[in-house]
């Protein structure tokens, strides 16, 4: 998963939203995401559905616009955005607003808190700045993503401004050091604290000199960063001469080149994979230069706002608190999961005995573990993958999300109906969070099926903040899932891989972080938190997609509404389980790297490829390529910079909960209730070790998340 956040968000986090990635990438190859072929039938089981497995199942249709009475609400119901000019004045607007909180906040008569200020500065901000970011993103309409684009990068200017802004740091600074006119809480300091890492991430308490430095290092970041994402999805030339002729039909030819655009890690010939590897992976000067650019710009910025290295700067205020915890996490890690790590290897080398037609030099190589541990999985599990997702269509997995909630929380999805010019796209749907006693919670719009031009990521955005007002009443967050499935047809709706459905149950998880809080201020509700904590919900509804007990309540083929046999449910439980050791020590592998790139500067003369040759031959079981260079493809060292860890930290806290908690009653309405008040409901509002503590009634010591994933491998 990786997180991304707006272009325009900087030192005060006004424009914080998470984007939770597809797991084709970060999370791939932890997640054992799976491509499935899917089934066509002619007929749809449609008795005894609800009205959310209904609205999920029937093929979208677009409405006609022929009734000239019923006015456009304008996109999530923003009178504005009846059209795309309404960007404009909702810049405009929120200038204004800003004018009057700032003259607030530093002027005489405040009455109240500063940090209730700062909060409502920042929702003003973030409610058009994350909304536009979205658009940006997802219209499909050139004319409103334009206008949304252009809302992004005037209210950029706007924070920058505020980033500068000394009279506001001092006053918030005072009001912490010295108490405020109207006494602070814990949260109140937790937050504003929050609030002042922030602006000194940014350098606002250097002077003049060393901050017009500051600004000049941050561009060159985002600039080095934006480049270097860019060559990584690029495909690697090389003459057709140098291949082949017997191999080149694979891959796309280009004059007298081979373009090789991707590791064809599915391929079933060794030939092509190991081709694919070598030529996919090799060095690149330009790309080189620019990651070498990108660290060093990356150290030079940490040390100009006092901190040792990039990594000390990234995980400040983050669940390991420090690069010394992330290395001690990861290092125990490395060393306990080594001996399954090389069992399963042996494991992978018999399929290739058995399968290849060249089985080379009778070892494991790096472009072997994605096929034959796929092809292992298959056979040891007898798992026909395009079997299952009859049993998965979209409906139906929907229901049971809804009956996991209703069950863990008290709480219902509800269809919507949208209102005209609501949407984005005619398929979106809209579910109302509904609780027994609270009523409303949220709302949540599913942008879920594939369309032209639509990004392919699993992402989960947030478009308004949850925070209490100051008329008592509770602003509701609202987010969006956008998810890349089929689109359902006349005669077949939406069939999931079960990887998909993994993916839904994730996103969800992030969706209910959000629709469950219940926190003071916008700038910690939900997902807004630290990135190693962020991912513990979505990892946890993991868990339970995987539990045959809850897999048993909503798989129902389609066409007949028989239930999928609970053999086959548990197989797929099982094939999940297989290769987790090397899929774990693979991630640790990654995260370490990250590690070494972002802390001291290494001796000169040494380069990244040094270092990946170095730490791949340490951590992990099949040894280094020479002329590879895998880290000038590695993405994430843009978004991801010295925080890689991250999921294998959330998922080691996920799972500790999972098995304190919820392994042995997955619908435990007691457990949820504890999970939800004890976590959930505070968002980023307290640290993220206190949340932790307090929910499982002990500290969240390294060695006690280690062995939780050490744990697992052993069922």
């Amino acid at each position: 998963m990786k997180i991304r956040v707006s272009p325009v968000m900087t030192a005060l986090k006004f424009f914080q939203q998470v984007m939770v990635s597809q797991k084709q990438d970060l999370l791939a190859n932890y997640f054992l995401r799976q491509s499935f072929g899917l089934i066509s039938h002619n007929n749809v089981h449609t008795t005894q559905q609800s009205s959310l497995t209904a609205a999920f199942n029937t093929k979208p249709r677009q409405k006609l616009a022929f009734s000239l009475k019923k006015e456009s609400t304008g996109l999530f119901c923003i009178p504005e955005l009846r059209d795309y000019s309404g960007f404009y004045l909702l810049k405009e607007r929120v200038e204004n607003e800003v004018e009057s909180l700032v003259e607030e906040a530093l002027g005489p008569r405040r009455t109240r808190k500063i940090v209730e200020v700062f909060d409502q500065l920042s929702d003003s901000l973030c409610r058009v700045a994350d909304m536009s970011e979205f658009v940006r993103l997802a219209h499909p309409q050139e004319e409103f993503a334009k206008a949304a684009e252009d809302c992004c990068m005037s209210l950029s200017g706007l924070v920058e401004r505020l980033n500068t802004n000394v009279d506001l740091y001092n006053t918030l600074k005072m009001a912490l050091e010295n108490g405020d006119i109207v006494p602070m809480d814990d949260v109140d300091k937790h937050v504003g604290k929050l609030f002042i890492f922030d602006f000194e991430q940014s350098g606002i308490h250097l002077d003049e000199t060393k901050r017009k430095q500051f600004v000049q290092l941050n561009e060159s970041i985002l600039m080095l960063g934006t480049y270097f994402a860019q060559g990584c999805q690029k495909p690697a030339p090389i003459s057709k001469n140098q291949l082949p002729e017997n191999l080149r039909h694979c891959f796309n030819l280009h004059g007298d080149s081979v373009m090789v655009t991707g590791l064809f890690s599915d391929h079933y010939s060794d030939l092509i994979r190991e081709a694919a590897y070598k030529i996919f992976l090799q060095h690149n000067s330009h790309q080189s230069e620019l990651l070498d650019a990108l660290l060093h710009a990356r150290f030079a910025v940490a040390q100009l706002v006092g901190f040792p290295t990039f990594a000390h700067r990234s995980l400040r205020g983050t669940l390991a608190e420090n690069p010394e915890n992330v290395m001690n996490f990861l290092d125990t890690l490395a060393e306990m999961v080594m001996k399954k790590a090389d069992d399963d290897y042996a494991e992978i080398l018999k399929q290739k005995m058995r399968h290849s037609s060249h089985p080379q030099s009778y070892s494991v190589k790096p472009w072997d573990p994605p096929f034959y541990a796929a092809l292992g999985r298959q056979e040891r599990c007898n798992i026909n993958n395009s079997d299952l997702s009859p049993y998965f269509s979209l409906g139906c997995c929907m229901e049971g999300l809804n009956n996991l909630f209703k069950q863990l929380f008290d709480v219902k999805l509800q269809p919507v109906e949208v209102e005209t010019g609501e949407v984005w796209s005619y398929d979106v749907h809209k579910l109302a969070v509904v609780h027994g006693t609270e009523g409303v919670l949220g709302y949540i719009y599913c942008d879920f099926f594939e369309r032209i031009g639509k990004p392919v990521q699993d992402c989960h955005f947030t478009i308004q903040g949850g925070r209490q007002c100051q008329d008592g009443s509770y602003q509701l967050p609202i987010v969006v899932l956008q998810l890349n499935f089929p689109i359902p047809q006349t005669s077949v709706p939406s069939l999931l891989t079960p990887g998909m459905m993994e993916n839904l149950f994730h996103e969800f998880g992030h969706a209910m972080h959000s629709m469950l809080g219940r926190t003071k201020y916008q700038h910690v509700t939900g997902t807004r938190c630290s990135t190693d904590f962020a991912e513990v919900p979505s990892v946890l509804m993991e868990y339970f997609a995987s539990d045959p007990r809850v897999l048993s309540t909503f798989a129902r083929h389609y066409k007949t509404g028989e239930p999928l046999p609970m053999k086959a449910i548990n197989n797929l439980s099982a094939a999940k389980k297989m290769f987790a050791a090397s899929d774990l020590q693979l991630q640790v592998f990654y995260s370490i790297l990250d590690q070494m790139y972002h802390g001291k500067l290494p001796p000169p003369g040494t380069s990244t490829t040094d270092i990946l040759a170095e730490v791949q031959n340490k951590y992990y079981g099949i040894k280094y390529v020479p002329g590879t260079a895998w880290q000038l493809r590695f993405v994430h060292l843009v978004g991801y910079g010295a925080r890689y860890y991250s999921y294998l930290l959330s998922r080691a806290v996920a799972s500790r909960i999972w098995e304190k908690c919820f392994k042995d009653d997955p619908f435990s309405r007691t457990m949820g209730e504890h999970y939800r008040q004890n976590l959930l409901s505070h968002g980023g509002g307290k640290p993220p070790s206190e949340l932790i503590k307090n929910l499982l009634g002990e500290e969240p010591t390294m060695d006690k998340l280690v062995s939780s994933l050490v744990h697992e491998l052993e069922l």
